[in-house]
């Protein structure tokens, strides 16, 4: 089960599309606190410096389908003990 999902599907105009991108692109570098307008609705997320990506395209039944996916976990990571002696040394 997931915590939150926010799914938006909405018809668009190139131009839509591209402001989208971009405020997402300057979240991305920006990092940390980021607040997203999508739409009629607005996602805060706080954004660390390393995340996974995943592009994906599907052609097929006369459509193309671009999806582009970053991954990040929710609570920061720490090195486990036995890895921060190990570096301490």
């Amino acid at each position: 089960m997931k915590d939150l999902k926010f799914e938006q599907k909405r018809s668009l105009s190139r131009l839509e599309a591209a402001d989208q991108l971009t405020a997402l692109a300057a979240a991305l570098r920006h990092g940390g606190d980021a607040d997203l307008e999508l739409g009629p609705g607005r996602l805060s997320l706080r954004i660390p410096d390393d995340l996974r990506s995943e592009i994906e395209v599907e052609v097929g039944n006369g459509e193309i389908e671009l999806e582009i996916e970053f991954k990040w976990p929710t609570a920061q990571t720490r090195a486990a003990p036995s890895q921060a002696a190990a570096g301490a040394e």
